[in-house]
């Protein structure tokens, strides 16, 4: 074992775990001050359920060598309860068990981003429910297609993404953030849009100094999420480490620029966006490019998102927090990118069509997109259908227009003289 891997990787880590309130506080300021609570709920609540199933079976789903060969599942029966992981193996540059934990924040992340497109009108018992059976179904295979690869030796079989058509996809721009922009897209149409849609003062952002401290929370967590995904502290890292810099900064550049010029003004919510949505495009890239297709990627990820997160006016559906217009847009650019800007130079060692590679790597990584956006939408879709048509998914019409968090946890976020006295909390005086 190597003591400079390990201490890197518990870092990254913990940084990848700091992404989950990270998250909350970044939607929380952007929901309504009755809906924050909620709101951040979602996030701790649905990662913490995760992470229980990622330990009984999830792992082994995402990780086990794949059932019959074939890349779409790995063996539920390989590492159930995880024990087996207990077991030194000196043969290994960090142990097994700290690459599960690593992974296992992926997937609570992963989770709680979907989280962004129910927000305010969503029960929270359906939520719980919708997320422990999505991240069965929907994170798990797809997290094994991508993350996945076949042993050196070939006695472990990986997914079909990750060894059969060997697209690059260094830290999860398919698995994370395609995969929650496009559970998000068909969660949203199953639930309709909030009362009052698009018009909607009580469901505006309560409090945008939330929303850039998450946001920078966040931009600290994904050097863990991408420069971690190196497993070792070496150079590959090194190099990730820079790309997701100087992608971000380009990203809230872009996006900026693009509203003083299109409104007249650069807004924080604006930046806090910009910087989000070119870290979800360099988060497939960064293991890809040069620190200058780096700055590229970022740049066209925060103009491009910028305007998509419209699109759901145009199309008329809710996407509450933006999930669609800038992780699974973010996500789509990122990977597809990969097949101009990619660099033998770099670390993923594949050359894109701006450096002589041809279409070949761009096809690859089209075809990995479209078969994750395609399962990943349609499986939500029709979880979603069920769930709706037996529990029923939406809060009541009056409990949405007062405010979730009272009726879903009997609290609130900010009490006034006017307001009643929590319900779950003792009498005060």
């Amino acid at each position: 074992m190597d003591s400079g891997n390990v201490a890197w990787i518990l870092a990254s880590s913990a940084l990848v775990c700091m992404m989950i309130p990270a998250l909350a506080l970044f939607y929380g300021g952007m929901v309504g001050s009755r809906r924050i609570l909620n709101m951040m709920m979602m996030c701790f609540g649905g990662a913490s359920l995760v992470a229980v199933l990622w330990a009984l079976f999830g792992y082994s789903m995402a990780f086990g060598n794949s059932v019959g060969g074939l890349g779409l599942i790995g063996d539920l029966t390989e590492y159930p309860g995880m024990g087996q992981m207990l077991a030194k193996d000196d043969s290994a540059s960090i142990p097994l068990i700290l690459f599960a934990a690593f992974q296992l924040f992926f997937a609570c992340v992963t989770t709680a981003l979907v989280a962004g497109a129910a927000a305010g009108r969503m029960k929270f018992g359906a939520w719980m429910l919708f997320a422990g059976i999505w991240s069965t179904v929907v994170y798990f295979p797809i997290a094994h297609w991508v993350f996945a690869f076949t042993s050196a030796d070939g006695s472990v079989v990986g997914g079909w993404i990750a060894s059969g058509i060997k697209a690059i996809d260094f830290a999860g721009g398919t698995a994370v953030h395609m995969n929650a922009g496009a559970a998000a897209l068909a969660l949203a149409l199953v639930l309709g849009k909030s009362s009052g849609w698009p018009k909607m003062e009580h469901t505006k952002p309560h409090s945008r100094p939330l929303v850039l401290v998450g946001a920078g929370l966040l931009w600290v967590g994904w050097f863990g999420f991408n420069a971690g995904s190196a497993l070792t502290a070496g150079q590959s890292a090194a190099v990730v480490f820079l790309n997701t810099a100087v992608a971000a900064s380009a990203g809230l550049l872009a996006w900026a620029l693009v509203e003083r010029v299109r409104h007249g003004a650069a807004t924080s919510m604006g930046a806090a966006s910009g910087l989000i949505a070119a870290l979800v495009a360099i988060t497939p890239a960064c293991g890809a490019v040069s620190p200058l297709g780096a700055l590229a990627i970022g740049a066209i990820a925060g103009a491009v998102c910028s305007l998509a997160i419209e699109w759901k006016f145009r199309l008329g559906f809710d996407d509450s927090l933006d999930v669609v217009g800038v992780h699974l847009v973010g996500g789509i650019i990122g990977t597809l990118l990969i097949g101009l800007f990619a660099t033998d130079a770099a670390p993923n060692g594949v050359n894109g069509l701006f450096y002589g590679g041809g279409f070949t790597q761009l096809g690859i990584q089209a075809l990995a997109t479209v078969s994750v956006l395609v399962y990943s939408f349609g499986v939500t879709w029709i979880l979603a259908k069920i769930l709706d048509r037996t529990i029923g998914l939406r809060i009541k019409p009056e409990d949405e227009m007062r405010g979730i968090d009272l009726a879903a946890h009997s609290e609130l976020a900010y009490l006034t003289d006017e307001d009643p006295v929590e319900l779950g909390s003792p009498q005060r005086a």
